[in-house]
């Protein structure tokens, strides 16, 4: 789209990557951040701090591929730190808080493009911080599945393995693991009987 003065404009968007852990999100996130920088356009990517997991200033997927980002507390940060970019990646964003909503919105009205991954349930199965309602918003959503390390079929949902109430509970495989929703049931199942 043109402006007036003939100029190219880009049209704003919202993008949403989400799933269980280990679908392959980020690595999602980083394919399309490196693809907008190939194409000579302004990135940023921001994460939250408090994900160090494998950097405190790299977005690193479980394959090991990373891009360089930017840790920040709060979502309200995004709009301080993204201007003059072109397309804004967010990861992990179910630890942020539900302004990141807005945040999204404003930076697509001021025509850029948003690219966010986090996951859409808890080990619990409920709907995760602030991604659901940007689903909602999203002009595209794309669902990724890890495989259920049971049985095979696509996973739904991350089955926490260790002893903890907490709902953020940063993990790996060794905290976690992917499983479709019938492998899911037989687990909780199984974890309810060991507490009797």
């Amino acid at each position: 789209m043109d402006n007036i003065n003939g100029e190219r404009r880009h049209q704003g968007r919202i993008e949403v990557i989400c799933g269980s852990m280990f679908s392959g999100k980020t690595e999602e996130l980083i394919r399309r951040m490196k693809r907008a920088k190939f194409a000579k356009q302004r990135v940023e990517i921001f994460k939250p701090a408090i994900d160090v997991r494998y950097s405190e200033e790299e977005v690193v997927s479980h394959d090991h591929n990373s891009i360089l980002s930017t840790p920040i507390g709060s979502s309200e940060s995004i709009l301080l730190l993204a201007s003059d970019i072109d397309v804004v990646g967010i990861d992990e964003a179910q630890f942020f808080d539900e302004g990141l909503i807005e945040v999204c919105n404003t930076l697509a009205k001021n025509g850029m493009r948003v690219i966010i991954a986090g996951l859409d349930m808890d080990y619990k199965g409920v709907p995760f911080g602030p991604i659901p309602a940007l689903c909602a918003i999203a002009d595209d959503v794309t669902k990724v599945h890890a495989i259920c390390v049971k049985c095979g079929a696509l996973a739904y949902l991350s089955h926490r393995l260790v002893a903890n109430e907490h709902r953020v509970l940063l993990g790996e495989q060794g905290e976690y693991e992917p499983l479709c929703r019938d492998c899911y049931n037989k687990a909780i199942l199984a974890d309810e009987s060991i507490k009797k």
